[in-house]
């Protein structure tokens, strides 16, 4: 089995992603309550709640996705579901591109590789776990 090993390798990395962007996100996310404490809440905008809303909630699905993957990684028959995680992780990440993009931030291509290279790759090894059922059974 083969894709086992992709999702195994590539849900160990949405876990540590995943803990940096809910670190980031409860950081920002508590320095926007500080500045908004302080007066500064006009300052914040729905871009801003909007971006830490796609961190914190991206993050824990990434989080959701990498423990489940490698958890899952040598059962095919939940692979329907991790491919399920994966494109919801990738979604997430191609969000967030968006509306770096939208608020005025600059094109990164290291973004695009690590946001959507990796959820690409994990639903790889779970599409790869789902045929191997396949080829046992013909």
């Amino acid at each position: 089995m083969k894709g086992h090993k992709f999702l195994k390798v590539t849900g160990i990395l949405m876990i540590i992603a995943a803990a940096f962007s809910i670190l980031a996100g409860v950081l920002v996310g508590g320095l926007g309550a500080l500045a908004a404490g302080a007066g500064a809440a006009s300052g914040l905008t729905f871009a801003y709640w909007a971006a830490l809303f796609l961190t914190l909630v991206g993050g824990i699905c990434q989080l959701i996705a990498g423990i489940k993957g490698v958890k899952h990684s040598k059962r095919s028959e939940k692979a329907g579901g991790l491919i399920a995680w994966g494109a919801i992780v990738a979604v997430f990440s191609v969000l967030s591109i968006v509306m770096n993009l939208v608020n005025g931030g600059e094109f990164n291509v290291t973004s695009v590789l690590t946001g959507v290279a990796v959820p690409a790759l994990y639903i790889y090894g779970a599409v790869l776990n789902s045929k191997a059922d396949a080829q046992y059974t013909a």
